[in-house]
């Protein structure tokens, strides 16, 4: 018989698929994401609802904003084990960082262990939303150099390459592993970054995905993005997140 009612989408299914996120602000108080150890909770067991079974939280790094060390992001998790644990929230939960390319970061890079993901060294780093470090080539090299394997956050939301594909053409190239927020599919961060999402999913030139979850409002949103179809051609990828 028809049915005028439309068919629920299976939410969990598609991130089950997914299994890793690998992009959260989850650690409480330590940046703009949670801010205490009861929003980290709601957030991961909103999370494991979703179908994820591992999450790798990514504290922010900025030297003039969010000065977290990797003792304070490991104290952190620490915490967060601890409540998952007694919670019996039945997903694992890894810590590294997101990395903000400024002066300090080049000094870390130098002279530190950074916190990377996976067991391969990959490393998140971001970049201003106004205009990319005139250095930023140099910089990933240095990092490649030191044994790290960078992924860039987000790069669907740097407008000044929206009409400049061939550069992450050049970025992947040199490679560069690109991460796209799953909520830019949805429209989320407004009609530039949806439409460059999209097109770097049509040239496949998509690694892993991210929730880049800093509150309720960023999970809501992922209930309306597993309906585009851009989101369901990205499935077909053999995103680098179901091998985290």
């Amino acid at each position: 018989m028809f049915s005028f009612f439309k068919r629920k989408e299976n939410t969990a299914a598609n991130f089950l698929e997914v299994k890793t996120d690998m992009h959260s602000h989850l650690i409480p108080g330590i940046d703009d994401g949670a801010k205490t150890i009861e929003d980290s909770l709601a957030l991961i067991k909103e999370l494991h609802a979703l179908g994820y079974t591992k999450l790798i939280t990514t504290p922010h790094i900025m030297s003039d904003f969010y000065r977290n060390t990797p003792e304070t992001i490991l104290a952190g998790l620490e915490e967060v084990r601890n409540a998952i644990k007694a919670e019996n929230i039945p997903v694992t939960i890894e810590a590294a960082a997101e990395y903000y390319l400024d002066d300090g970061f080049i000094h870390k890079l130098e002279e530190e262990k950074l916190l990377t993901i996976g067991n391969n060294n990959h490393l998140l780093f971001e970049i201003s939303y106004v205009n990319a470090p005139d250095n930023l080539l140099q910089v990933i090299f240095r990092m490649q150099v030191l044994g790290y394997k960078p992924i860039m956050a987000h790069p669907e939301r740097y407008p000044f390459w929206g009409n400049n594909f061939d550069f992450y053409g050049s970025l992947r190239e040199q490679g560069v592993l690109l991460q796209i927020n799953v909520n830019s599919l949805g429209g989320y961060y407004g009609p530039d970054a949806k439409r460059i999402a999209e097109k770097l999913i049509e040239k496949e030139w998509v690694d892993l995905i991210g929730t880049d979850t800093h509150a309720t409002k960023h999970i809501q949103a992922l209930h309306k993005t597993v309906r585009e179809k851009s989101f369901k051609k990205l499935l077909e990828f053999n995103l680098l997140n179901k091998h985290l």
